[in-house]
């Protein structure tokens, strides 16, 4: 996973990549050695620095997101906010991407500006998930660990930041019993003892600094 800076290439069979900062010959390059490529965007935030940051409405765009300046909680309920982010899977597809990583889907659950409510946020998700596949595109779950016993059937993969930390991996076996992949981001420094633990509970672990810049160290 490296979301800033120079890409890096490292022994790593996927990559999670920000689907705005590589282009499709670099996606094509990582795929002619056999990597896995799955794409990142913000599904439940507006960005300012997005290419298509002024396609949002205005009266689409909720409260700041307090550690991430120029980010704001998004209304995904809004029509033209589902044909901007479905241009961005059409763009992931374009690309080449095998597979799309959604961020920041758990907005009502934070302070949001927008009343989302939990009802909402599922079938958005699931929304996600049917568009992504109608593409041929995987989609992953990221993080939104209160509704994964609802939507673990609807992705094809898991990504979660912290959840060692919070005690939060144990349901992502809901994701493995079906034989789905769990990939865990730690932001801390590298651990023996958790290394053990992923193994025995079948998730890829890797260690990394906050800004995700430069490759992250596996388990070894």
């Amino acid at each position: 996973m490296q979301l800033d800076g120079p890409l890096r290439q490292a022994h790593r069979q996927v990559y999670i990549i920000d689907l705005f900062d590589h282009s499709a010959p670099r996606i094509a390059h990582l795929k002619a050695r056999g990597h896995i490529v799955l794409c990142y965007f913000s599904a439940g935030t507006w960005e300012d620095w997005r290419a298509d940051a002024g396609q949002f409405p205005p009266d689409s765009l909720g409260l700041p997101l307090a550690d991430w300046p120029g980010e704001r909680w998004l209304d995904y309920r809004h029509p033209q906010v589902r044909t901007v982010l479905a241009a961005r899977l059409n763009l992931a597809r374009d690309k080449g991407c095998d597979g799309v990583d959604p961020d920041n889907v758990d907005g009502y659950a934070n302070r949001n500006g927008l009343a989302l409510t939990r009802s909402e946020q599922l079938l958005f998700n699931r929304w996600l998930a049917e568009q992504a596949h109608a593409r041929d595109l995987a989609v992953g779950l990221k993080n939104a660990v209160e509704l994964l016993d609802e939507l673990h059937d609807a992705f094809d993969f898991a990504v979660n930041e912290s959840c060692y930390r919070y005690s939060e991996c144990a349901v992502y076996q809901l994701m493995r019993s079906q034989g789905k992949p769990v990939f865990i981001a730690e932001y801390r420094p590298y651990s023996r003892t958790l290394c053990r633990q992923a193994r025995q509970a079948g998730y890829q672990l890797q260690f990394f600094r906050r800004n995700l810049r430069g490759i992250g160290r596996a388990c070894r």
